[in-house]
């Protein structure tokens, strides 16, 4: 059920996390506040494909 998705920085567009997500529950793409190294900063990271 649940899937490998991979998280990108919106400011750098840098893939810097992977994570879980169960897609029967949540449809949605996910949003999460995270830390990017490139950056050095905390911004929002998205789900990508």
């Amino acid at each position: 059920m649940r899937e490998i998705i991979t998280v990108e920085c919106t400011i750098c567009k840098n893939k810097n996390y992977t994570t879980t997500k169960n897609k029967k529950k949540h449809q949605d793409k996910l949003e999460l506040k995270k830390f990017c190294r490139v950056c050095r900063k905390h911004s929002p990271h998205k789900e990508t494909k």
